[in-house]
């Protein structure tokens, strides 16, 4: 089942068209990744699944049903400029703001002992917020983004500032969450970040959803057919023993173990080009060339502006 659906939304501020006719489709306990370069009109959506702002036209559903103004108690949001105040003690500003967001303060010492427990800042408990570094003020901030257990979470660059530790800690927890049965809507420009946790993804670029899919389905719609294999023996010529039909994009035979990559031609086979190799080489191992979420963000997006110039 769908947690949230948009369609055909479309916002405009001053003359700027920021969405244009954006239609997404988010599933119950999935990491859906919202992706795109700087001023795509990612946070105008983001802003409107929050009910900040409000489409100029579309339609937007919460559990199958039309939005209604108390689901936003049902979202958590992290945006990527962080808003807690910096004079207020840590503890304090936590207790606030889950009681804010409809929790009893019973509950709400509960629940912030056992998040600060496990982000080990017990110790913090009692300082301002001033005197936090950027990485501990973004576990407070993640803290009270999760603490009254929403069905839907939107993480806006929730990484930013992290180091690599604790950009794992936030990982797994995120994975913890959707486990527990959370929805979340992550939006990065770390694309290693969107191959390791998220099942679906959406590419917005100048205002327009250019791409749309699972994730593995996404990559293996761009792959090109290149093949990277490592081997044992030797050659002077490779392309000249596996001739027209395949091509050597890369060759290197400076070690024990000589590497390349080749790209079919023609629809052949993986079985055509290992029966030719295996006559004259050992083969170590030989694997597919699947491209990175990476790689496809940058040929869509600069595909797509190309077009758009046309």
């Amino acid at each position: 089942m769908e947690i949230f659906q948009a369609n055909n939304v479309v916002k405009e501020y001053a003359g700027h068209l920021a969405l244009s006719s954006v239609s997404i489709s988010v599933k119950e306990a999935s990491v859906f990744g919202l992706l795109g370069p700087n001023g795509a009109g990612k946070t105008t959506l983001i802003r409107i699944i929050n009910q900040i702002t409000a489409p100029d036209s579309g339609e937007l559903y919460f559990e199958g049903r039309p939005v209604k103004a108390d689901d936003i108690y049902q979202i958590g949001y992290l945006p990527e400029e962080r808003g807690l105040y910096k004079k207020m003690k840590v503890g304090e500003q936590a207790l606030y703001l889950a009681q804010l967001k409809g929790m009893s303060k019973k509950d709400a010492l509960k629940s912030l002992k056992y998040w600060f427990e496990k982000f080990e800042i017990q110790a913090w408990w009692g300082k301002k917020v001033e005197e936090l570094s950027k990485g501990m003020a973004q576990k407070v901030q993640f803290i009270t983004t999760v603490i009254h257990q929403p069905k839907l979470l939107i993480f806006d660059e929730p990484f930013s500032g992290f180091d690599p530790i604790n950009t794992n800690l936030l990982k797994n927890e995120i994975l913890e969450l959707k486990k527990k049965g959370t929805t979340i809507i992550f939006s990065t420009h770390n694309m290693s970040s969107v191959e390791e946790i998220c099942d679906h993804i959406a590419l917005i670029n100048q205002s327009k959803k250019i791409l749309d899919g699972q994730i593995d389905q996404v990559r293996e719609q761009f792959k090109t057919n290149t093949f990277e294999i490592i081997y044992r023996g030797e050659t002077p010529n490779m392309q000249h023993h596996l001739g027209s039909h395949f091509n050597v994009l890369e060759h290197d035979e400076s070690s024990h173990l000589k590497q390349i990559k080749v790209q079919f031609l023609n629809g052949n086979s993986n079985n055509e080009l290992l029966k030719i190799l295996m006559n004259q080489f050992e083969i170590v191992s030989f694997n597919e060339i699947i491209p990175s979420m990476n790689d496809v963000f940058i040929h869509v997006v600069e595909q797509n502006n190309r077009e758009n110039k046309q």
